[in-house]
């Protein structure tokens, strides 16, 4: 039993974002030193009553969360983030993945009590990639394999939730956009909950497909953090952009680009206006002077701003497999309506007030 409040202690105190000299100052006159909060998590010492009442407001839970024993438990494996994480810091990044962490420990067990065993069709490309070149073949295999054609990409969420990537989102700052882990072999993805709205949907099926290049391709293990994060960034806007249609929609042999034209590019595609262009750079449609002449224009009409760039890409980009599977249990009569409730992370009276039985 100590162990088990061990481990939800220290959980707590993570996806609050706090480190134990923090939560010791926020337990203000139920003072617990730094100290014995650390033995606390260590499994050495167990508080008391009104100790652990004044540990659960503090980390805002319930007192049984410290002695609900998760059924599956998971581990974070080879987590990797988009982009260099230096606007997250390294307290904010243990919030994050044990967010993440105890919503994938729900998932997992929600699948194991529905006896949910679906076979993935997980995207995987063999060839080592050394260079945008080949990073553009991997997109290629990619919509063949999943049979995407040269269409716009819908729901990009909904797609990798269709082939069986497990996609969740976690309350988080902005500097975060998105990690992919593995759990048990299997590839997980988790997205910034706060990055929903309309302007920044865009961005968010881009950090999707990045994340899904770190789970589906090889890279040279010499190769630096800078080339790597670029490089699926190339595989991710030749998924959204196919190259066929960017080289017939784009035209190399041109003198101007429209502000409108780029805006229905990019509420056709789901792809933002900056990639567009660094799309068309990549395929040697604009050369390095172009592109630097519209990277100052855009920056000096403020597009690079959030919610600034014109344009909206109408679509959801948002996982719905588990909130689905919750209701499901409700429909099979697995879960109760306060076990409904766990799983889906939310109150019963607020799952109730989302129950309108057809049926």
């Amino acid at each position: 039993m100590e162990d088990i409040f061990a481990y939800r202690l220290m959980a707590a105190r993570k996806m609050a974002g706090l480190s134990l000299q923090e939560l010791s100052d926020k337990l203000g006159e139920n003072a617990v030193s730094k100290q014995s909060l650390s033995k606390y998590e260590q499994g050495k010492m167990k508080p008391d009553s009104t100790v652990m009442i004044a540990l659960a407001n503090a980390l805002g839970v319930r007192v049984d969360y410290f002695y609900s024993e998760p059924k599956a438990k998971v581990e974070l494996m080879h987590v990797e983030y988009r982009k260099y994480v230096t606007k997250v810091s390294k307290t904010e990044k243990d919030a994050i993945e044990a967010r993440a962490k105890s919503v994938f420990e729900r998932y997992f067990e929600l699948e194991d009590l529905l006896g949910i065993d679906d076979k993935p069709d997980y995207f995987t490309y063999k060839k080592v990639i050394k260079n945008v070149s080949q990073a553009e073949e991997a997109a290629k295999d990619l919509r063949e394999r999943w049979d995407l054609g040269y269409d716009p990409i819908p729901d990009v969420v909904e797609m990798l939730e269709d082939k069986g990537y497990k996609v969740i989102e976690v309350d988080a700052p902005d500097g975060f956009d998105g990690l992919k882990a593995n759990i048990n072999g299997e590839p997980v993805i988790a997205l910034n909950k706060n990055k929903s709205a309309d302007f920044d949907i865009v961005r968010k099926r881009f950090t999707a497909l990045h994340e899904l290049a770190h789970h589906a391709l090889r890279f040279p293990d010499e190769i630096k953090e800078r080339e790597m994060e670029n490089l699926c960034h190339a595989f991710a806007s030749a998924v959204l952009y196919p190259e066929e249609m960017a080289r017939k929609e784009l035209h190399k042999e041109r003198f101007h680009f429209y502000e409108k034209e780029l805006v229905l590019l990019k509420e056709r595609w789901g792809i933002s206006i900056s990639a567009i262009f660094s799309r068309a750079k990549q395929l040697g449609i604009i050369n390095d002077y172009v592109y630097r002449k519209f990277s100052i224009g855009f920056k000096r009409r403020g597009y690079h701003l959030p919610g600034k760039e014109p344009g909206r890409f109408m679509s959801r980009e948002i996982p719905t497999r588990m909130e689905r599977l919750v209701f499901l249990g409700l429909a099979k009569e697995v879960l109760t309506i306060n076990e409904a409730a766990h799983f889906a992370g939310i109150s019963s009276w607020k799952l109730r007030e989302q129950m309108n039985q057809l049926v």
